[in-house]
């Protein structure tokens, strides 16, 4: 029904934006990503969109890429998941770490982010496996070490995203080896970005 919105940012919410539009203001719940990106009130936005009609509720839900919409619509008709959920996981996981972690069935990553439990993670990679174009996925991403993981486990436990963890290990020379100095280097790179 509404394929897209466009309009200037009047308000940003914890998970959503208010945008307006021709005189209207519209609530468009948005990823975490998108918030991080939106710099600001009275930015001019367009972002692609999908709009859940319930029986007494429409909400309008938006996304930067076409490619991240049709990935939440995919995560939707998984069992379990709704949209803030499927929010929570483009917000926490980049699309290629999500499909990498899909392809590798690695559910560990999947429940890093909040609200995704064992079960949900399990139901999630059955129903994704099918639905997504893995081709050449494994290749473009390097498999994450033991050291990586654990890298990526201490700056998630300090408050970044895995995709800022993940942003910052491939900044970290291959040669420093060690978990504290790789931490060290990665929370240096996120200290300049």
């Amino acid at each position: 029904m509404i394929a897209s919105i466009s309009g200037t940012v009047q308000k940003i919410e914890s998970g959503s934006l208010v945008i307006h539009v021709g005189g209207v203001g519209v609530r468009v719940f948005v990823p975490r990503t998108v918030l991080e990106d939106v710099g600001g009130v009275g930015r001019r936005l367009a972002l692609h969109t999908h709009l859940q009609v319930r029986e007494d509720n429409l909400s309008l839900f938006g996304f930067e890429s076409e490619d991240d919409l049709q990935l939440f619509e995919v995560l939707l008709d998984v069992n379990g998941v709704g949209p803030k959920v499927a929010l929570a996981i483009l917000g926490t996981l980049s699309p290629e770490l999500l499909k990498s972690a899909i392809m590798r069935e690695e559910t560990a990553v999947l429940q890093r982010v909040p609200g995704i439990g064992k079960k949900t993670a399990e139901r999630i990679m059955f129903h994704l496996r099918d639905k997504l174009d893995l081709g050449g996925t494994a290749e473009a991403l390097p498999l994450v070490s033991d050291v990586d993981a654990d890298v990526i486990d201490i700056l998630t436990s300090l408050g970044f995203s895995i995709v800022e963890a993940q942003a910052a290990l491939q900044h970290v020379p291959r040669e420093v080896s060690m978990i504290d100095e790789r931490v060290q280097a990665a929370l240096q790179y996120l200290d300049q970005s």
